[in-house]
């Protein structure tokens, strides 16, 4: 398959998860991506060591990039990296507020030698506005912008289980890219593309937002239950695992009610004849619902459901996940040696594209080191 991006050079001054994200579906698409790491690496590498002895998150978010170590508190170091930029598409980095800047790599400047670079800078809160230049992680940012309060169960809020504010921002820094690089291929000039983890939450939050302003409504947590429809959430089934199932209309409640409670009248009582009723006396249908349930394996709730014709999704553990006939896998080569990991979201004409080696620090920095003197002596960095 046709690899989209070849031909691109991408250099990213990057750590953690945000940039590593947007830099690697880069490389997926076949961009050539050089990862600046600091001389003792991108921090992710050390945030565990459960893929044999490697990092999870680095092994993840690192696919198909070379590695170079640089000091740009070195005058030798910055040079490298200012004659990788001059041969550069793209360039992206998420430093602390301000710190790109103080080592002479303002992206305004860099941008007026090269009108057709592609800057992209990621914060955690942009580059105006009162917060600019205050640090800021995935679970902070999580707390900020009210995911946690809409977020966990009434007794109290909960972190979203994965890194969703950095993974937001390296979604729409990478949406952002490929909308800069259509643009350049009319007008054959680049731009300058701020993205932050708060905006970038900020944008997933809209209809709480909205709800709130508009209607003065404030979703409560209500753990793994739909905050206005009823019944949409998990029940325990008799063996002690748990279904979560959603209910659309009044034609899949009485159906509902036919083939998994076993129970056709229940569709016309009053309390529960329409989704406010329900609603308004979830508890008793909780009761009802809990009631039909015990009596059966968490599989035979799922054939009553499937005759019903209503939606659900076995509430998995790890181990159901890791197991999943759904899953769809990919081989990728670390530096602790070969590993299995979960595939990318998307297919192009029915196969996967994706870079498969992760690299050791500083793995490539001698190659780059030569490759880019060679620039410098040549005068085109």
């Amino acid at each position: 398959m046709p690899k989209d991006l070849e031909g691109l050079l991408v250099i990213s001054v990057e750590q953690a998860v945000a940039a590593p994200y947007v830099s690697e579906r880069l490389a997926d698409a076949g961009a050539r991506v050089v990862k600046v790491e600091r001389p003792d690496g991108d921090f992710a590498r050390g945030y565990d060591c459960f893929v044999k002895g490697e990092s999870a998150y680095f092994v993840w978010l690192n696919r198909g990039k070379e590695s170079i170590c640089l000091d740009l508190q070195m005058a030798e170091d910055r040079e490298i990296l200012h004659a990788m930029i001059g041969k550069a598409d793209v360039f992206i980095q998420n430093l602390a507020p301000g710190a790109i800047e103080k080592l002479g790599f303002d992206p305004v400047e860099l941008r007026r030698r090269d009108p057709r670079l592609i800057t992209c800078s990621i914060s955690g809160y942009g580059e105006a506005g009162p917060y600019r230049d205050m640090k800021a992680y995935d679970l902070l940012v999580q707390a900020e912008a009210g995911l946690s309060e809409i977020t966990g169960t009434p007794e109290g809020p909960a972190r979203v289980g994965v890194s969703v504010c950095d993974i937001a921002a390296g979604m729409t820094a990478f949406q952002a890219i490929l909308q800069a690089l259509l643009g350049r291929a009319h007008n054959g000039i680049g731009r300058h593309l701020s993205v932050s983890l708060f905006h970038s939450l900020a944008d997933w939050m809209n209809v709480p937002y909205l709800q709130y302003v508009y209607g003065g409504h404030a979703p409560r947590r209500n753990g793994l239950n739909h905050p206005t429809i009823a019944p949409y959430g998990a029940y325990v089934c008799g063996d002690g695992k748990a279904i979560l199932f959603s209910i659309q209309n009044e034609r899949e409640w009485a159906s509902f009610c036919t083939h998994c409670l076993l129970q056709p009248d229940v569709a016309s009582e009053p309390r529960f004849d329409t989704n406010p009723n329900r609603l308004a006396n979830r508890p008793a249908l909780d009761a009802v619902i809990a009631a039909a349930f015990a009596g059966a394996s968490r599989e035979a709730i799922v054939a009553r459901l499937e005759a019903a014709r209503v939606a659900y999704g076995r509430v998995s553990s790890l181990e159901d996940f890791a197991n999943h006939p759904q899953n769809r896998f990919i081989r990728v080569d670390t530096p602790a040696g070969e590993i299995g990991m979960l595939a990318p979201g998307a297919t192009h004409d029915g196969a996967l594209q994706y870079a498969d080696k992760t690299p050791a620090l500083g793995e490539h920095g001698k190659a780059l080191r030569r490759e880019f003197a060679v620039a410098m002596r040549d005068g085109k960095p």
